[in-house]
């Protein structure tokens, strides 16, 4: 029999909502473990001369051996067993069973999580915490894994943190730069921009945009624009695929959140109050301006001389991060960090995470930290750091003085007249090396990597620590996104919100395909006047109808909208679509968290597997539970 075709008699029926409705509650696998030797800690004498996990620090040329004891075992090296069942490994994510959004964490004296060896370790994981995979990823494969430090391992507190950027910058623009001595008086909103947003430097515009760049979202300062205005100005095709540098500023990393919101206040300022800012000043200039303010700030050192004076103001505490890093190493792996902080200020912040050390309180700082790492590189000047061919120099850090000593590519150089090259003192046990700048090539030479694929890279920027070491490097890489929590929790909160939405969506679609029917059949076909004159009431009811329930419909999204922020909406969704920042984390990032201590959840030998793709036509064949 031949397909109907919309316009037959029984095409405008309703179809059963069980064949066009997905459940949101789906399944997804996880492998968790239960460790045999739950407390055990690795110990070098465990494994043969073969594997052994020593460190070669000054040999000729210098390089650091990889670790790799545990990444290639033989029948004679000691292993870890694991068990687990399928019912263990099958995990519901979305099961009222398995999702408990309890606080998990070191934060305000909250228990910190099992890791994953641990006796309590082995269990479900709360969605918020889990590892989200993109790209398949084998941790047996890697063998040296990588951090960058602010918002990776330092996670700032952006009531306080951001708010000292904005009162800084605010002070540079007036004092610096000239700009009016009201802006003295401003509020910085720190819960106001998000990341994923592109500011429009040249029409004072902030954009939310999906994955196809069209534009969902925008203001003007703080005045948002109608759909039509959104249309007139973004709506053509020759700029799709724009919205970039220099006619745009990417807000893709939480450190521009605050001159994102100053340049919307300057906006605003400008247009209520045209007599005090120059004529010549515009826009663009406006911004150019907040970015020389910022740059001002992190020059002298107002920013960081106040986040090291109270650390604990700034920077959230996070007794997780040593037991992490101690596991990976355990594992049998390098580990490395990449900063662009410079060597005072890591110190600083790393003594404050690894040992709640500050520069004036009672346990003062060292360099003890300095035992998680293989190596350190600060003011690597990232993204340009993953580019072999950078000639940036690599300097070695004294780490007592801050002194830097020239190398030869990490092998210390003689100074002139002295014949033989200085060797930096050492405490005993220590391997750990510190330097200053250089490039990749740089780092893979200390660690003796031969492939870019054995290193997984953790960081927080999209731009300056994923995409480039992802796309220019093969590096496999794990972005951090802490607003993943929220957000998760909020999807799960709102899972009814969300179903009954693409219930009204679908009887839009219903409605609508009725009111083109009756159209269709009215314009072409021979109908007798009493049944013309009912199809015309019909069609006018539903018309009527149509109008209510999109109108419901659009009142029910923008609540949902609100509900994740009262502005900018989900993180990872605009509308019905990823959000451009959404599919960034998903073209570059292996794999994506809340927060790098996730990684203690699960077993450093895991393999991640991404969940399987799906086009819009094959939604309606899945089986339904």
């Amino acid at each position: 029999m031949s397909q109907c075709l919309y316009s037959n008699p029984i095409s405008s029926a309703t179809l059963p909502i069980s064949s066009i409705i997905l459940s949101l509650e789906y399944d997804s696998s996880s492998s968790l473990y239960n460790n045999t030797v739950s407390a055990m800690r690795l110990s070098k004498r465990h494994f043969p001369p073969s594997l052994s996990l020593c460190l070669s620090v000054f040999t000729s040329p210098v390089k650091f051996q990889a670790r790799r004891g545990l990444l290639n075992s033989s029948a004679g090296a000691s292993q870890l067993c694991f068990k687990s069942s399928m019912e263990e490994q099958r995990a519901s994510a979305l099961s009222e069973n398995v999702v408990q959004f309890h606080n998990v964490g070191s934060k305000d004296g909250c228990e910190a999580p099992h890791k994953w060896s641990s006796p309590g370790g082995g269990k479900k994981i709360d969605l918020k915490k889990q590892i989200f995979c993109n790209r398949s990823l084998n941790m047996r494969n890697i063998i040296a894994v990588g951090f960058d430090m602010d918002y990776t391992l330092a996670q700032y507190k952006s009531e306080t943190f951001e708010s000292l950027a904005y009162e800084g910058t605010v002070r540079k623009l007036v004092y610096d730069l000239g700009y009016p001595s009201e802006l003295l008086e401003w509020t910085f909103d720190w819960n106001y921009m998000v990341r994923g947003l592109v500011l429009d430097k040249k029409r004072g515009n902030i954009l939310k945009m999906d994955r196809h760049k069209y534009v969902k979202v925008a203001y003007h300062g703080f005045k948002e624009l109608s759909k039509d205005e959104k249309v007139d100005i973004y709506g053509s095709s020759l700029i799709q695929d724009s919205f970039d540098e220099p006619d745009y500023a990417l807000i893709d990393t939480l450190f521009s959140l605050a001159e994102a919101y100053l340049f919307a206040q300057l906006v605003d300022f400008k247009d209520n109050n045209p007599q005090k800012i120059p004529k010549d000043v515009d826009y663009a200039r406006m911004y150019k301006d907040v970015r020389a303010a910022v740059d001002l700030c992190h020059r002298d050192g107002t920013l960081k001389q106040m986040v090291a004076k109270e650390p604990n103001r700034y920077i959230n505490e996070d007794t997780t991060i040593v037991p992490l890093i101690k596991m990976i190493r355990d594992s049998g792996r390098s580990t490395f960090l990449v900063t662009n902080s410079l060597w005072d200020y890591t110190n600083i912040v790393m003594n404050f995470l690894c040992g709640g050390r500050t520069v004036h309180g009672p346990h003062t700082c060292n360099f003890d930290w300095l035992q998680y790492f293989d190596v350190v590189i600060t003011g690597s000047a990232k993204p340009g750091f993953f580019h072999e061919e950078s000639r940036a120099n690599l300097f070695e850090v004294e780490p007592q003085s801050g002194m830097l000593i020239n190398t030869d590519n990490g092998t210390p150089m003689p100074q002139v007249g002295d014949p033989s090259p200085k060797i930096l003192l050492k405490s005993k046990g220590e391997g750990c090396r510190v330097f200053q700048g250089g490039n990749v090539g740089h780092l893979h030479s200390l660690l003796s990597i031969e492939s870019s694929s054995q290193v997984l890279y953790v960081g927080d920027h999209i731009y300056g620590d994923i995409l480039r070491s992802k796309k220019v490097l093969g590096w496999r890489t794990m972005l951090v996104v802490p607003e993943l929590e929220k957000e998760v929790e909020l999807l799960w909160e709102l899972r009814d919100m969300r179903k009954e939405l693409i219930l009204m969506r679908n009887e839009r679609d219903s409605v609508e395909d009725k009111i083109h029917h009756l159209n269709w059949s009215l314009k072409f076909e021979d109908i007798n006047e009493n049944d013309k004159h009912e199809m015309l009431s019909t069609l006018k009811d539903l018309e009527s109808k149509r109008d209510h329930v999109r109108q419901s419909h659009q009142e029910a999204e923008r609540e949902n909208h609100q509900k994740f922020h009262k502005v900018w909406g989900q993180l990872m969704k605009t509308g019905y679509q990823s959000s451009r920042f959404a599919n960034q984390v998903e073209r570059f990032a292996c794999l994506y968290t809340s927060q790098v201590s996730n990684l203690r959840l699960y077993s450093p030998d895991k393999y991640y597997r991404p969940s399987e793709d799906f086009m819009s036509h094959e939604f309606h064949l899945l089986p339904m539970d």
